[in-house]
């Protein structure tokens, strides 16, 4: 059964997504989406607004948002992705925060360096589950802010509230 809520952030309102946990009583994350965000889920006939089951994401989101949350503790849905993108989507879950690495240095990780920075970077792309998959703390080599589903202004929003910015 899939189920979704909105959460206010000082992004806009949030859309989750997720499906029943099995064995459990809470939810598994399947998307996280921002508004206007390139790709992001739209809600679809049949899925359930049930905003108590993300009740546990959305107070860890709203610690985050006012600095007090460093690390998520979310059950993420199974099977979403390819092999890739899963080794890509766990090696961004290992960027501490407040830190950034570049695209080269996340393809390192993965073994996929050389030209396998592009597919990283696409793998990056279509990470379903934006702000607690930490794909806004992966920078251009040169320090620059690159691509972003949710939008640029966001990503540097993001990189902002965890004091990650280089001085510029």
């Amino acid at each position: 059964m899939t189920m979704y809520a909105t959460v206010d952030s000082p992004l806009g309102a949030l859309l989750l997504v997720g499906e029943e946990a099995a064995g459990t009583a809470g939810v598994a994350l399947v998307s996280l989406s921002l508004p206007g965000q390139k790709g992001a889920a739209v809600v679809q006939e049949g899925w359930l607004h049930r905003p108590a089951a993300f009740e546990r994401v959305a107070v860890q989101l709203r610690e985050y948002f006012e600095g007090r949350r460093t690390r998520f503790d979310v059950l993420y849905a199974d099977g979403l992705g390819t092999d890739f993108q899963r080794r890509v989507w766990a090696a961004l879950d290992g960027v501490p925060y407040g830190e950034t690495v570049s695209y080269g240095q996340i393809a390192e990780r993965v073994g996929s360096s050389g030209a396998g920075v592009r597919a990283v970077g696409t793998a990056i792309g279509r990470n379903p589950l934006l702000v607690v998959r930490p794909c806004h703390r992966v920078i251009g080599a040169d320090g620059a802010l690159r691509g972003y589903a949710g939008g640029l202004e966001r990503k540097q929003q993001l990189l902002g509230l965890e004091g990650a910015l280089a001085a510029g």
